[in-house]
């Protein structure tokens, strides 16, 4: 797949094919000498992701949560768990392909994952409603986390939407009831959940998958009420002020982890998740293997007081 280039990134993406122009040139004439040049190249190539990536703002940690080519939810599944059998349907309207969910292994242990999934290309992408869940998406996760509490089989979800689906049929078919009643139920399941936000987390969209345990973020990932252009539009009418809301809403992870709404930080490879595949997967798996063990012991009734004082906490400064 081609790369995707975001704004701020055009002179890695100048330097990039600069690279690939010359690795082309050394393949079809071997005799030429440009090794030398092409290690400058490359070593500035590293430097200049340094210098963006080490320093961006939070409107450009959303641009690069919504990346198109960053690892969704069934890329996750497909590379960390084993054994994926997904669910379907919530029994009382439809089944919606924003919301994946089923039964799967990871380190021998039986889980529950659940998590939105957004659509890779345009065909995709209609499908799966743009990561955009519906009533029936939401009441499909609430299914799967009865059965996994049923069977004391942890949960894990994946958070990546820009929010619930604000359409007329998801309205009538009860839109907010579908997400305050996963909040609802999610606050007193007797089974440990743990959440992480892998893109972008929106509003009661995402946090119908995030009452949990223990919340992770992926370094470049944003967890808000409202997106920064949303933000924007009510308190200026204008997206154009988006940068602006996004630097005032603290959506960024280490914003939120300093505030205490998010537990742990996953970092990512050198420019972003969708740049390395394999060690973002590899740091994802290291930390949530961590937590499972964490909970693997604690009985029910600790869990539930301590997810309780969790959410109670919320809010609430160091100084409080």
């Amino acid at each position: 797949m081609k790369s995707t280039y975001l704004e701020f990134e055009k002179s890695i993406e100048s330097l990039e094919a600069k690279i690939t122009s010359l690795q082309k040139a050394n393949e079809e004439h071997p005799t030429l000498d440009i090794k030398k040049e092409l290690e400058q190249l490359e070593k500035k190539s590293i430097q200049s992701l340094h210098d963006i990536y080490d320093n961006l703002t939070p409107w450009q940690i959303s641009q690069v949560a919504r990346h198109p080519q960053r690892p969704y939810t069934l890329d996750y599944i497909s590379n960390m768990f084993t054994d994926f059998h997904e669910l379907h349907g919530d029994r009382s309207y439809s089944d919606d392909p924003a919301i994946v969910g089923g039964l799967a292994t990871f380190e021998g242990q039986s889980i529950m994952v659940i998590g939105h999934q957004k659509g890779r290309d345009t065909k995709d992408r209609q499908f799966r409603n743009f990561g955009m869940p519906r009533p029936e998406g939401y009441r499909k996760a609430l299914r799967l986390f009865k059965l996994a509490e049923k069977f004391s089989i942890p949960i894990v979800t994946f958070i990546d939407t820009p929010g619930a689906y604000p359409g007329i049929g998801a309205e009538e078919r009860g839109q907010s009831e579908a997400i305050a009643k996963n909040l609802y139920v999610m606050s007193e399941l007797k089974t440990p959940i743990i959440g992480i936000v892998i893109g972008e987390g929106g509003s009661g969209g995402a946090l119908a998958l995030g009452v949990v345990d223990s919340l992770l973020m992926m370094e470049f990932s944003t967890y808000s009420v409202i997106s920064p252009e949303g933000c924007a539009s009510i308190l200026w009418k204008k997206a154009e002020m988006a940068e602006v809301a996004a630097e005032n809403l603290g959506i960024t992870a280490d914003v939120l982890k300093r505030l205490g709404l998010t537990d742990h930080i996953i970092p990512e490879p050198l420019g972003g998740a969708h740049r390395n595949l394999k060690e973002a997967i590899k740091n994802v798996e290291s930390i949530l293997k961590k937590e499972l063990m964490k909970f693997r012991n604690e009985s029910i009734d600790s869990l539930l007081e301590n997810r309780y004082l969790r959410l109670m906490n919320f809010g609430l400064t160091k100084k409080d």
